[in-house]
Order: structure tokens, then sequence, then C-alpha cells
């Protein structure tokens, strides 16, 4: 999805935005943005105002038509950047809304039934726990389980990625996305969703951004906006008191124009795009959120949590080195360990061939007539038995010791305690009586995993590997992953207790996990993250779901994040200095009648009264067209300390803001001089 071109749908993103921003001046819609809804109601009054002078004779009336005219196009602006953002997400979500299709399935009554005496069925007659049957070509028609075979499955309607991943029976990888397509083999799939709730209809209804809530953080900010709001309005109501004191009259419409330009229109109109947009930002980065909390939260994350199995590791074991043993030349070795491999279909197996291959650049082929040699739980040995007598085994150390009835040199013997004690498994490889050496098996470590919590705690967040290995080997797989600390032997409860004291604390904790087991604690957790790739219950749990089933994704979740609360405060900073601005712009202009000393505050020289007030109202509503690209793009965040963001955010934001509206104020009352529209 994201990883793909943009969506077609994007091309016609604008024309859309600009029809829902007339469509937004409904007063239901506008009421859900307290400053914007005043500012609707007073260019409604300052147009009924103007047409009334208008249509009296009176001189003013141009005026009040132009402060009209500019007061809509501030609503419609606000409106527009609303628009804007929702419509990327109703873009994505055509998109996948293009993937579902109604497609004929073999329902069967049972998992283990014949395929060939399946019940023809339409994807959305399909009911919870029904069992279907999917081939090699086929669209998988609902979320399942898959309860038989192992397939190839493209995800790329869902991910964007190409690869396709396996999907199996049993075990964490079971769970199948409706609208993906099987690549290869077949699966018996448990339907676990009814139509109209499966993932892809979440996911559609999670990217339309216009559907979210509003986080705290928001609704806090929104409070503060209306108890500004609130506090002009009381300035402005009590100002013609004042003038009439000194024997002056303000025009009603002047009042309206004073009062939208006071209260803090830029981040009242700005505040439904940053969070619509931030949550765009995450379905980019391929991570679907459920709440808008989750995101908000991830910003302030003090402690991750990752899940060890499928998470920081493959969650296979893999062949890491091969230890030839005194006197035993290595590729003789790599070749006995690839012969006694080839027959091996386990992940394991097709690992200590493709190092195997490594050392000899390519690998024996099967030999004719060969007779393999499985792996059982009696003998925990597996190989390869060939026609001219010779015979290779792989397995644990002291089956090989049976087999071959000689104990290892001691040199060797050295190398397998190693690996034991670093949390490996060692496998001895034999060719009939003779041990040549040793495979190192480990489960991997994702590749740039390392890097990745290193950023993490550049940031200050702090990371936990929960594993149920011991804790030997929990701590060999800590220290190459790079965590701050782990949790061995971990249970549910565990995982559970460890964030409860976490948050007790006064930490905000996110958990990334993929299992059945991991749903408690993903549930539990301030930011849960599910892997894509895990189970149906992690991801129910979550309230983010990773769709490369990357764990080191909770970076760019956690910019996103932080992304969010730096755009709201540099943009609020910027709009309440923008409005100390302005008084010296309206108030002057406002009591020079009655006040002449008042002309000195007017440090800008602005024409007239008519043209100070006009020129605010309209450099009012072309800040907000200019802030659109910023509060849809989000301020960019550089790992720093609170006291230096607050500096920066000041310097760039605040003392930005004072400076705009002087430069901009006085080029409109030029500008308006110039076409004598004052």
């Amino acid at each position: 999805m994201t990883k793909q071109a943009e969506p077609a749908a994007l091309s016609g993103l604008y024309p859309a935005a600009i029809r829902q921003s007339v469509t937004k001046l409904d007063p239901r819609s506008l009421w859900k943005n307290p400053v914007m809804f005043v500012t609707a109601v007073v260019a409604a009054m300052t147009t009924v105002l103007g047409l009334r002078d208008l249509l009296a004779g009176s001189v003013g009336a141009g005026t009040s038509l132009h402060i009209a005219l500019w007061l809509w196009l501030c609503v419609l602006f606000a409106n527009f950047a609303e628009a804007l953002a929702e419509g990327r997400g109703r873009a994505r979500a055509d998109t996948l809304r293009a993937t579902k299709s109604e497609t004929r399935v073999r329902s069967l009554g049972a998992p283990d039934d014949d395929p060939a005496t399946g019940v023809e069925t339409l994807s959305t007659a399909l009911r919870l726990g029904q069992f279907v049957h999917v081939a090699a070509g086929e669209i998988i028609p609902a979320d399942g389980e898959a309860v038989r075979g192992v397939a190839s499955v493209n995800e790329s309607a869902i991910t964007g990625e190409s690869a396709p991943v396996i999907r199996e029976a049993g075990g964490d990888r079971s769970s199948v996305t409706g609208g993906t397509t099987v690549v290869s083999d077949w699966l018996v799939i448990r339907v676990t969703a009814e139509p109209g709730k499966s993932f892809l209809d979440r996911m559609i209804a999670l990217v339309e951004g216009a559907e979210r809530q509003k986080t705290p953080n928001e609704i806090a900010l929104n409070i503060l906006l209306v108890g500004l709001t609130l506090i002009f309005l009381f300035v402005v109501v009590t100002l013609p008191a004042f003038a009439s004191y000194s024997g002056a009259t303000i025009p009603v419409v002047v009042l309206g124009a004073l009062f939208v330009t006071l209260i803090p229109t830029t981040i009242g109109g700005l505040l439904s795009a940053i969070g619509i947009a931030g949550m765009d930002r995450l379905v980019k980065a391929n991570v679907i959120a459920k709440s808008g909390r989750a995101v908000e939260a991830a910003g302030d994350v003090d402690t991750l949590l990752l899940d060890k199995t499928g998470t920081i590791t493959f969650g296979n074991r893999m062949a890491d080195a091969l230890i030839p043993a005194p006197g035993v030349d290595l590729r003789r070795l790599a070749e006995a360990a690839a012969l006694a491999s080839l027959a091996d279909e386990t992940p394991e197996g097709k690992s200590i061939v493709e190092k195997a291959r490594e050392v000899l650049g390519a690998v024996p082929a099967m030999p004719s007539r060969a007779e393999a040699v499985a792996f059982s739980a009696q003998t925990r040995l597996s190989g390869l038995d060939l026609v001219d007598g010779r015979s290779f085994r792989k397995g644990a150390t002291d089956a090989v010791i049976r087999l071959t009835a000689k104990t290892p040199p001691v040199a060797l013997g050295a190398q397998v305690d190693a690996i034991a004690r670093s949390g490996g498994t060692p496998l001895l490889v034999a060719e009939g009586n003779e041990i040549l050496g040793v495979v190192h098996l480990k489960d991997i470590v994702k590749p740039g995993v390392r890097d990745r919590f290193a950023e993490l705690r550049a940031m200050g967040i702090r990371t936990v590997m929960i594993t149920g290995d011991n804790p030997l080997t929990a701590a060999a797989i800590a220290a190459e992953a790079g965590v701050d600390d782990f949790l061995a032997e971990a249970t549910p409860e565990m995982k559970l207790d460890l964030i409860r004291r976490e948050q007790a604390g006064g930490r905000l904790v996110a958990m990334c996990g993929d299992g059945s087991n991991d749903a408690p604690a993903l549930a539990q957790a301030d930011v849960g993250v599910a892997m894509n790739a895990g189970t149906s219950a992690a991801k129910e749990a979550a309230n983010l779901i990773d769709l490369d089933s990357d764990p080191t994704k909770l970076i760019e979740v956690v910019l996103v994040g932080k992304q969010l609360l730096i755009s709201r405060g540099a943009l609020t900073t910027f709009s309440i200095a923008n409005d100390v601005a302005k008084y010296f712009a309206i108030l002057p202009a406002v009591f020079v009648a009655a006040y002449p000393g008042l002309g000195a505050l007017n440090i800008m020289g602005l024409a007239s009264p008519s043209s100070a007030i006009l020129s605010a109202v309209i450099f009012n509503a072309l800040i907000l067209v200019a802030l659109v690209p910023l509060a849809l793009r989000g301020v960019r965040y550089r790992p720093a300390t609170a006291a230096a963001l607050l500096q920066r955010n000041l310097l760039i934001y605040g003392l930005g803001g004072l400076i705009v509206p002087f430069l901009g104020i006085k080029a409109i009352d030029l500008t308006l001089v110039a076409l004598n529209l004052v």
C-alpha cells in the first residue's frame, strides 16, 4: 500500500477537499470546532450588516463586505485543511476497498474433509467458525486461522510488500487476512470474522480520519481555545462602554473583526488537520492505529517491552556457524552437514544447507537412491545413507556420542559447552563413526535491531526484552540485540505485572508482541503494537497494528507521536504570538479617534483605521492557508531535552509569530492602498 505508487484517488484530492470545505459550513459540522463556529457566526453577522449598509447607501458598506468575505474565507480555509487531511485517509481507504471482492470458495464441514467434497459458496456468505479450503492462486476469502497445511501467501494488498510470507497451521504464524492471495500450496482456514467485521473492513474504517475520536491532548487544547475565545469575547463586549465614555463609537463590524482576529483562529482552524494528518503519517509507515490516543501516547513513551520470539528474533533456530573438530577441514564439515540436511525440510535443516553453501559455493545435489533418516524424538538424529555405504548424521550431542561411541576432542567439547552457555543449540555432525564438528544453531536476531534500539535509547526510551527462555539464553540474546534489560521465563502474568509496575511509577509503557500469550500485556500497555504476522488475539488486544511485522517500527510510531505533539505546540505558540502582534494593528485603529495618543502604537504605519482592520482580517485568513502544508507534514522532530525543545519552539514559532504579522499586515495594507480598496 505505502510502498507502491500513490493511489490514483489522491489525484482528485484537492477538488474533493474544496467541495467538502463548503459542505462543512453546516452548523452541525462547524460546532465540533468551537473557534471556527464562532468565526462563522461573526462572518454571518458581518455579512448581514454589510448588506444592510449597502442597501442603505452607507459609505462603510464596501469595507464591511470586504471583512465579511475574508471572514468566510478564513472558515473555508480551515475547513479545507481538515477536508484535505481527511481526504488522504479516504483515498487510501478506497484503495483498500478495491482489494475486496466477492469470490466463490470451497466450504468444508470439518478441517480434515477432502476438498473435492467441499460445497461451493460465496465468500460473503461465510460465517464465523466455517472451514474453507484455499489453493494456490486463490484469494483468501475472510480473516481466519490456518488449521491445516502450509502455504506461501502474498499480502501485498494489505502491507504493500511483494515478497510472500509463510502461513502454516499451529504456532504464531497461522493468522491469515481476507483479501490476500495464496501463491503456492494450500491451506484449510477456520473463519474468525463475520462479514463486514474483517481486519480489512476495520482498516478501511480506521484510515478514514474523519471517524477518529479526539485525543485527551486535543480535547485539552480545545478547552484552552474555548477559554481564550470567551476571554476575548468579554474583552470585545466591554470595549463599546470604554469608547462611549470617551465620546467615540465602535461599529459592530469592527468589533466582530477585532474579536475574530484576536481569538486563536490559526490553531483552531488547523487543530483537526494536525491530528488527522498524524494518523495518516502512520498509515504511510504501514501502521494502522485503532485509537488516536495511542498515537499521542507514543510521543511520551518511557518504556518499551518487546516479546523476543518473532519480534526481536526470527523465531526459528538457524545455523550461525560451522565449527570443525581439530584436524578436520571446514569444507569437509560443510559437505557432511549439507548431506545430513538435504532431506530435512525444517527451518533448521534449510539454514544448515544455506550455511554450507556459504562455505562451499554450491551444495551437493540429493544423491539418487539415497535413504533419508528422519528426525525422531527417540533418536534425536537425522541424516542420509548413501548407496556406497557412507552415512551422515547430525543431532544432539549425547545422541551422536552414543551413535559413534566416541567422545568429541577436548577442543570441540569446549566449543559445544560454549554454545550451550551462550543460549544456542549445538548439533554434532558425524560421517560414519567420525565426529567432524559442530553446528551452532541459534535464534537469529533480526538485522538492524541493535541500531534501532540505540536510536530509542537516544530518545530516552528504555527497552526491555520479554521471553520464556531461561536466564542464560535470555541474557545472551539481550546482549546481542542491545536491549537495556530483559525478563526471562516470563509468563503472561509476569508481563502484566511488569507493565503495571512501570505504569505505577508514572511511566507510559509500549508493548510489541505477536502471540496469543502477549494479548493481555498488549491490552494493558498504553501503546500496544501487534505484528500483522501474529495471532488474531494479539491484533484484537493491541491499539496499533504493524503491517510489516517489524518490531523496530515503534521508532516511527514514537516519531509520529512526538511530531504530533510538537506540531500542536509549535502552531499554538505561533497562533498566540500572532494575536499579540495583531493588537498593534487593530487597537490603535479602533481608539485613535478618541485617544490620539494611541497613534504612537501604530508602529506599522498603517494608512487608516479601515485599512488596519481589513489588513488584519485578510492576514488572519491567508496565514491559515500558508500553514496548511506545515500542519499536514508536521514539525520535524529532533531528539532533544524538553528544555531544548521549548527554547527552539519559542525562538522559531514564538518569535516568528510576532514578526510575521507585522510584515504581512503591512504588505497587505500597502496593497489595499495601491488598489484603492480602502
